[in-house]
């Protein structure tokens, strides 16, 4: 029976791969080298790479680090509640019974993914959800694809004007009761980049952040050198990657039709929805984004996965501050 299948080997040995680029040597003005994973945030594998002056320091550093990263995944999550916080799951579930009170950092991410939209045309929206619920509960099941009118219906209910933002008030209302949010293309990389500002204001002076494969630099390595990252190769018959970049105040995000899929009679079907179709996107097998900013890493990726190149080079050529590597369906690389 088909099942879902869920790359969770492929993401540990691309953070391996990060790992091993990186120096493993104690350097420069009596400084150590520091790497600790956690799997207990954004349902995925991730970790940070730093430099600190003893492991003391670094621990309770990191400490402050995790509990940071563990508030944003409890209050971006889409699937459960949380005792402490209004999460995103709270918000679906009331928003469309009257506006549901939350967090500053819930109205900035949602004001993002309307961002996100405009700059997509439309390609990455964060309303789809109905659509993408649909999706969510077939690939768990593994054995089907849901039927056209099933998402034709479900997709009438996913106008980002009916998302209703209130800043004054910190509210948020659904004026269409079947509208549900999916933050799935943006709250990795928005959070990655919360995370940044806040180690390098107050945790360490250079760091590699990596959450499930967006991966955000700051900083120089304490020899002067940059941080070293590989671009995931989508071949999974392969272990090299596609691409070593050296980079720092960048962040690096990659999108693939390898990550999160399910199979039904011999053909792949991956979590990238294009909304245009409704159906898994299927033009290449993985696209990565490197640019100063990793909210718009993680979007991006996630809309050029989605268009035609021509379109996606055409919308990474206007931003001017990013670039892109595409990987086609056989695994040839463009860039």
């Amino acid at each position: 029976m088909p099942t879902p299948i869920y790359n969770m080997k492929k993401l540990i040995s691309f953070i391996l791969c990060i790992a091993f680029t990186l120096t493993l040597c104690s350097c420069g003005r009596g400084l150590k080298r520091f790497e600790k994973s956690f799997f207990d945030c954004f349902d995925t594998v991730s970790n940070v790479v730093v430099y600190d002056e003893s492991e003391k320091a670094f621990e309770e550093k990191y400490a402050l680090f995790h509990e940071k990263a563990d508030y944003y995944s409890r209050l971006f999550d889409i699937y459960k509640y949380d005792d402490e916080l209004v999460s995103l799951k709270y918000v679906n579930d009331h928003a469309a019974e009257a506006p549901v009170k939350v967090e500053k950092e819930i109205i900035e991410l949602l004001k993002y993914g309307k961002e996100v939209y405009d700059i997509s045309g439309g390609t990455v929206n964060i309303c789809m959800g109905s659509v993408l619920k649909i999706w969510h509960e077939y690939r768990e099941e593994g054995t089907r694809v849901p039927e056209t009118s099933l998402l034709e219906a479900a997709n009438k209910h996913t106008d980002i004007n009916a998302l209703v933002i209130n800043e004054t008030d910190c509210t948020v209302y659904f004026s269409d009761s079947d509208l549900s949010l999916d933050v799935g293309a943006i709250a990795k990389g928005y959070a990655a980049k919360e995370l940044t500002e806040y180690a390098k204001s107050e945790l360490w002076s250079s760091a590699l952040i990596n959450l499930g494969g967006n991966v955000s630099t700051y900083g120089m390595k304490p020899d002067g050198s940059k941080w070293n990252v590989q671009l995931e190769n989508p071949d999974e018959n392969s272990s090299e990657p596609i691409k070593t970049l050296s980079v720092t105040d960048k962040a690096v995000v990659t999108s693939g039709n390898y990550q999160r899929y399910y199979e039904v009679d011999g053909k792949r079907y991956c979590h990238i929805i294009d909304p245009k179709t409704l159906m898994p996107a299927d033009e290449f097998a993985s696209v990565s984004v490197i640019c100063d900013d990793s909210a718009l890493a993680d979007a991006l990726s996630t809309a050029l996965f989605i268009m035609p190149l021509d379109e996606g080079r055409k919308l990474i050529n206007s931003l001017g501050n990013a670039e892109a590597v595409w990987v086609d369906k056989n695994y040839n690389i463009i860039e």
